[in-house]
């Protein structure tokens, strides 16, 4: 057994985003570089997952606005893909 039992969902959740930005980060990077020329537009070409218009919540002494979007790129799945394997190995 591995101790996976004092890892919590908030600590996977940390991990798969943090995975994420540095995936789109990379991607970005590689993507203003000269680095695989050929390959570059499939690694950072945007894919729209969930696109939610901003709402707006006003309360009258405090104004909200939320909206989500998600749009994950190949280099930045791969970035979650990693984080999760990192995150069982440790």
């Amino acid at each position: 057994m591995r101790g996976n039992s004092n890892k919590g969902f908030g600590m996977f959740l940390l991990f798969m985003i943090t995975g994420a930005v540095l995936g789109g980060i990379l991607g970005e990077i590689i993507a203003g570089s000269g680095l695989l020329t050929g390959l570059t537009p499939y690694l950072v070409k945007t894919v729209s997952i969930v696109d939610m218009a901003p709402t707006t919540i006003n309360l009258y002494v405090v104004k909200f606005v939320i909206g989500v979007s998600v749009f994950p790129n190949i280099v930045s799945i791969l970035g979650i893909i990693v984080a999760i394997l990192l995150f069982r190995r440790f």
